[in-house]
């Protein structure tokens, strides 16, 4: 499928992109403070909204009636720019985690009267957060659905220390899932992207970095994670995001490029699939 180009009308940087569940609507994000929504048929596209007032506080916004949206909640509890932002699993209910150049993370929870509960991760890196993303909320081992297990609640992180880390809910204080932060990085970690889980006996996470580097983090049942450079890309590499499925890796770096790769059947070495011209 060719690439299709897309004229967003944003006055200043784009940061990020989200596509809907139906591929119908895009998101995009940039330094002129406001999001759009575009959609998008066939080979056109149109812009269908412009939310605006993105100077600082996290906004949650909600659609009312078709192309018309509001804010449904406003978050003000960082004193930093917010880096990263992403919605935990389903099976979590309505939940919201935050990175932010103060160096904290923060988790919103949804409560059935409306309201709003936060939990913080102070110092989760202290010059600085610039990514998170959520565990599958189903364990190593087993099968989305299965219903054996309570839902995991776990969170990765990528920070301006050079290091990821691995955070786990503990009766309702998030604390490191593991005894160490995970350090093979040299340069900032710009973001951290934990793979899906369909019913294999390890966990995944893949980590970028202004380094050049992208590192893949395997976790067995033993509980330790060990990690492995995927390649070194000789520029700084900014964007990761797996596959439904987990077996494919999309990796976007300061070249311009898009590339696709995934692990040889073998478990062994990571190979280059795709590259998606831009």
């Amino acid at each position: 499928m060719p690439a299709q180009k897309i004229e967003t009308g944003h006055e200043d940087a784009l940061h990020d992109v989200a596509m809907d569940h139906y591929g119908r609507r895009l998101a995009t994000a940039s330094s002129d403070t406001t999001i759009k929504i575009i959609g998008i048929t066939g080979s056109t596209s149109q812009q269908l909204a412009v939310l605006p007032g993105h100077k600082g506080p996290v906004i949650i916004w909600k659609e009312n009636n078709q192309n018309e949206w509001l804010q449904a909640h406003v978050f003000n509890d960082h004193k930093s720019s917010v880096n990263s932002i992403a919605w935990a699993p389903h099976e979590l209910g309505l939940c919201l985690a935050c990175g932010s150049s103060d160096g904290n993370i923060s988790v919103f929870t949804a409560r059935d009267d409306g309201g709003w509960d936060t939990n913080r991760i102070e110092d989760a890196h202290p010059i600085g957060v610039t990514s998170v993303s959520w565990a599958p909320a189903t364990a190593q081992g087993y099968f989305i659905g299965s219903g054996l297990l309570d839902p995991v609640q776990k969170l990765a992180s990528g920070g301006c220390d050079n290091t990821v880390k691995v955070w786990k809910l503990y009766n309702g204080t998030w604390k490191m899932d593991c005894s160490h932060s995970l350090q093979m990085h040299t340069d900032w970690v710009w973001d951290v992207a934990w793979a899906p889980n369909l019913g294999l006996p390890k966990s995944t996470i893949a980590s970028a970095s202004q380094d050049g580097k992208v590192v893949i983090w395997t976790c067995g049942k033993e509980g330790e994670w060990k990690g492995k450079i995927l390649k070194d890309f000789k520029t700084p590499v900014w964007s990761l995001s797996w596959s439904l499925t987990g077996n494919l890796l999309s990796i976007a770096d300061a070249n311009n490029s898009v590339t696709l790769w995934k692990e040889a059947v073998d478990g062994g070495e990571w190979q280059e699939v795709s590259t998606l011209e831009t």
